[in-house]
């Protein structure tokens, strides 16, 4: 089978990027009439659609794996031909990362700092759920993916980073408040808790494990937001779970508490990367691989 004409797989792209056919002609320089064509030419190519025509334009399941293998391409071309053509110029490399928002406030951005520093790289971090950044690394647009997941998906290896040990904590007058009589399923029912969205179940999973309680039956916050959680524990709103690290110096001086010091929730974080890197996306690679084993 003859490879893909990667101009109609550029297209394909700036329709999803843009969400029509008219914008996207309009970025190409070309006719809506052609954009239409090649769209056409991808689809008898591969007989079947990459497409779902409605408002705005959705890629198919096929349509996502030729983004991905273009989106692939696009990038270690960047990377790499400078290396081996001098007429190539080294431009901006744009980097996408999916990454938990825990690891985000604490520990991914010193890991890449001198990389960044030293580097034309471009970084974009698409936050999402340490359970369903995955997706994004599969569809292509992320190069690099931090999970809990230690299956590698086609294409793309796992290396295993660490544990991450969340302790649930509270200020002390919360504590007081709530839990003057020990903390049990029947105090835990009435006291605030935090979670960050409707995917996490990492709250669940503790309530679960240590005391047979779900998350249906006590109050709850959401809020998107990690240092967020740590204000709303300052602030006497709710209790949290917050990785260690994170609250290092509010433990130290008081101003938070391990309310279940006999109970942690460790979580452990794989680095989901594509396979055969070089140049930059190979030293992005070893730097949080050495990053996250310090800590």
């Amino acid at each position: 089978m003859k490879g893909p004409d990667y101009r109609c797989i550029e297209t394909l792209d700036e329709i999803i990027r843009l969400g029509s056919f008219e914008r996207a002609a309009e970025e190409l320089c070309v006719s809506q009439s052609a954009v239409s064509q090649r769209i056409k030419q991808l689809e008898k190519w591969l007989a079947q659609p990459v497409l779902v025509r409605e408002q705005p334009p959705k890629a198919t399941d096929a349509g996502e794996k030729l983004l991905g293998l273009y989106r692939r391409v696009k990038l270690l071309e960047q990377d790499i031909l400078p290396d081996i053509n001098s007429d190539a110029s080294r431009d901006k490399l744009s980097v996408s990362i999916a990454t938990n928002a825990d690891s985000l406030a604490t520990w991914l951005l010193p890991s890449l700092q001198q990389v960044l520093m030293t580097n034309k790289v471009e970084l974009n971090l698409l936050v999402e759920d340490e359970g369903r950044t995955l997706e994004k690394l599969r569809s292509g647009e992320v190069t690099a993916a931090i999970s809990t997941e230690s299956q590698p998906i086609p294409g793309c290896d796992t290396i295993f980073l660490g544990n991450m040990e969340y302790l649930c904590v509270s200020s002390p007058s919360f504590y007081h408040r709530y839990f003057s009589s020990g903390i049990s399923k029947e105090t835990l029912v009435s006291a605030p808790a935090v979670v960050f969205d409707q995917y996490d179940y990492m709250h669940e999973k503790f309530l679960q494990q240590y005391f047979q309680l779900s998350t249906n039956h006590i109050i709850k916050h959401v809020v998107r937001s990690s240092e967020a959680f740590v204000k709303l524990a300052l602030t006497d709103i709710a209790y949290c779970l917050i990785p260690r690290i994170q609250i290092e110096e509010q433990l130290r001086e008081g101003r938070l508490i391990n309310i279940t010091p006999e109970f942690t929730l460790p979580q452990k974080l794989y680095w989901h990367h594509w396979q055969l890197e070089s140049g930059v996306l190979n030293e992005i690679t070893q730097a949080v691989i050495r990053h996250a084993r310090t800590l």
